[in-house]
């Protein structure tokens, strides 16, 4: 689901780095390279994360199910990160691109990469849980959903529903946006960064998996529902939607609590930015005031 430290940072001196059209900047890494770590790291999440809870979820519980998430996001990206920053999750991508963290030219391969390594690793997972008889894929892969299909349904009865997920989705999806995009700060160390961000994932998932099994993660959720069968292909479309709109939330948090401007953001609209400076006006009057 996603991550963490970024490629190479440029030296103090340069510029921020700015979402663009032309090549990445000479010595970044090729889009071939991202979207190899892009898959890799994201097979190896949909092994970790999904596959402990489709082999080995009636012995973990949700405890090691969420520590499997975390702890599979963590690795990779110490493994991952100085290639392609290990964001392993559109909703992720689609916040540092916002930030104009990562060069625009490159986002289709970070995407790609991420459905690609998603559908591979639920496929080995396939595989391996295929090898015993009694094995039924259909809506038994780790797949999301709510009402009947949410963790918490009995019998197909009762559940978290339609809201309460939306929820989940958007707010814990921005939770992790705005934790992957702080760790870039000039003073955060980046040898902490991706314990910050597995922790955090884990966090997200021993809250929220009882709602709707936990998304935050379009990527994740499609290589579930690829082989969970057509009750969550129906349901799927929702846990795309709510997580890339919980992105831009995390990225609107990141701007008002760091000091990062909205101008150097693709959010730096001349409304946003006005907007912005009014609502500072009016804080800063009602202080005075008090």
């Amino acid at each position: 689901m996603a991550t963490q430290m970024p490629p190479t940072n440029p030296p103090p001196s340069a510029p921020p780095v700015a979402a663009r059209t032309e090549p990445a900047a000479p010595g970044a890494p090729s889009n071939v390279r991202v979207l190899a770590a892009e898959i890799v790291g994201t097979a190896v999440l949909m092994m970790g994360g999904p596959g402990s809870a489709i082999l080995a979820g009636d012995k973990l519980g949700n405890l090691g199910v969420a520590l499997a998430f975390g702890l599979s996001l963590l690795v990779m990206a110490y493994v991952l990160g100085h290639v392609s920053g290990c964001h392993i999750n559109p909703a992720v991508t689609a916040g540092m691109a916002l930030a104009r963290k990562v060069p625009a030219v490159q986002v289709p391969f970070y995407i790609v990469g991420q459905f690609i390594g998603a559908v591979v690793g639920g496929f080995v997972i396939w595989v391996i849980a295929s090898g015993l008889d009694t094995f039924d894929a259909t809506n038994n892969f780790a797949q999301n959903g709510w009402n009947e299909f949410s963790p918490s349904a009995v019998g197909g009865i009762g559940g978290y529903g339609f809201w309460p997920m939306v929820v989940v989705e958007i707010f814990f999806t921005a939770l992790l946006v705005f934790v992957v995009l702080s760790t870039t700060h000039g003073q955060f160390l980046p040898a902490v960064g991706g314990i910050t961000v597995g922790l955090t994932l884990t966090l997200i998932h021993l809250v929220t998996i009882p709602v709707d099994n936990t998304s935050v993660n379009p990527a994740r959720s499609f290589g579930s529902a690829i082989f969970a069968g057509t009750d969550a292909w129906k349901q799927l479309w929702a846990f795309i939607v709510f997580p890339l709109i919980g992105s831009v939330v995390g990225v609107v948090i990141w701007l008002c609590v760091h000091d990062s401007r909205p101008e150097d953001t693709v959010l730096g609209r001349r409304r946003v930015v006005a907007g912005r400076d009014v609502g500072a006006g009016q804080v800063d009057r009602a202080a005075g005031s008090v």
